[in-house]
């Protein structure tokens, strides 16, 4: 969400992102190969009506019928974290969890909280992040899933602490660290991207605050801050998990990009080919 340690000029490479040579065609928007998945034909979605004790089996009148608003975000999501059977039945089951694995999030709560001070927003915006497994793309919250995300984690609001400006404000930051992210981890994939020329998708991913990564560590033995989050992103490089380690460090807000956190983003070491990169990377880095 802001500046990175990657350097757009080749071949200076900063921290842990790197200029790679020009990007595939994933990178820049062409048609992709056609073997690629997304070429092969899609079958028809089977609708699947939910259980006679949902309360969408219930009656509703021609009025509050008319009185429905539209989607807030892109159709394809509002499905995405949708349960086998009845959504608030999903919980009861034994050894059920109402935690989506794919970004360790509970379902969408679009409903006001009970002392909110002001309404929010319902819209979602639709990221540029390819969704693994599928031909759509990740979509952010909303303003108001966002302040529910906040209270869930221990945030309670209080007087003059946020107004309904500040809250546009941290979305759009949100939304703008993890476009960035994203950039920094195309460019990562770069050097892999004969092994997958249809180009990586963010398959799930994480949040792990508390645990600093070893690199982490080392920089603050070194005298530098700790990071003030965490989050690994497994990507999918056709068919082949690959784990991203993503450190954010304190910015300067950019008032016009909405950029705020110093990425350090890199390949986990969790495989040979990922040790290679690192170092290849490194070496460059030492001799530009």
């Amino acid at each position: 969400m802001g500046s990175t340690t990657s350097s757009p000029a080749p071949p200076t490479v900063q921290a842990e992102a790197m200029v790679s040579p020009p990007p595939p065609s994933f990178a820049v928007g062409l048609a992709p190969p056609e073997g690629c998945p997304m070429h092969k034909a899609q079958e028809p979605i089977k609708a699947v009506a939910p259980p006679s004790e949902c309360p969408m089996h219930k009656a509703t009148s021609a009025a509050s019928d008319s009185e429905q608003k539209p989607a807030a975000g892109p159709v394809h999501q509002d499905r995405a974290y949708e349960f086998v059977g009845c959504p608030m039945k999903a919980t009861d089951r034994p050894g059920q969890s109402d935690i989506d694995p794919t970004n360790m999030m509970p379902p969408p709560n679009q409903l006001p909280s009970p002392d909110q001070p002001f309404p929010l927003p319902l819209n979602r915006e639709e990221s540029t992040i390819p969704r693994a497994g599928t031909d759509k793309k990740w979509v952010y919250p909303s303003e108001q899933m966002f302040w529910n995300a906040m209270l869930r984690k221990g945030w309670r609001w209080k007087e003059d602490d946020l107004d309904p400006h500040d809250m546009s404000n941290i979305i759009k930051i949100h939304n703008t660290n993890n476009e960035q992210a994203w950039q920094e981890i195309l460019k990562w994939e770069a050097l892999r991207a004969k092994e997958c020329p249809c180009g990586p998708s963010l398959k799930r991913f994480g949040g792990k605050a508390k645990e600093f990564s070893p690199r982490a560590r080392m920089r603050h033995w070194m005298g530098y801050e700790l990071p003030f989050d965490r989050h690994d992103w497994i990507v999918d490089r056709c068919g082949k998990e690959v784990r991203y380690v993503i450190d954010y460090y304190d910015g300067e807000v950019n008032k016009d990009t909405y950029q705020f956190s110093i990425l350090d983003v890199r390949p986990a070491f969790d495989s040979i080919d990922a040790v290679w990169d690192r170092m290849k990377v490194a070496w460059w880095r030492w001799t530009s």
